[in-house]
């Protein structure tokens, strides 16, 4: 690149957007990696139901915070033998009406089930149906 400001004193020259993928994203180096959560969800009788499995990992070390609609979910579990952290996260936005200030959580045998309620749809509301064609 031979632009003006890559060429001024005191300025680093630009990485093309192809650098990238050798020079990494220096943002990246400060955030640990986060890995996905297999989650299953489901709503039935004005209860909302999310099962998250985190299969070695510590009740203490589990996080949960519910704001704005949304649930976030973040838990770790560090490797003695490997001193490394794995960082686990979800988020998933809650259905219309979810009390989350009612949540409650348990954690059995490595799946955390969280519950809380939820209203029935009041007038307003449709469910579409799905046809299949």
């Amino acid at each position: 690149m031979t632009s003006t400001i890559g060429r001024l004193p005191g300025r680093s020259m630009p990485l093309a957007p192809t650098d990238w993928a050798e020079a990494g994203f220096p943002v990246m180096d400060t955030v640990p990696e986060t890995h996905g959560i297999h989650v299953e969800e489901r709503l039935t009788d004005g209860t909302y139901v999310l099962l998250a499995e985190l299969p070695g990992v510590d009740a203490e070390d589990i996080e949960i915070i519910i704001t704005g609609g949304v649930l976030s979910l973040r838990a770790q579990r560090s490797v003695v033998t490997a001193e490394k952290q794995f960082v686990y996260g979800h988020y998933t936005p809650l259905p219309t009406g979810a009390k989350g200030d009612e949540a409650m959580a348990e954690y059995q045998h490595g799946v955390l089930t969280i519950t809380m309620p939820v209203p029935e749809t009041g007038p307003g509301t449709r469910v579409a149906p799905v046809r299949d064609l």
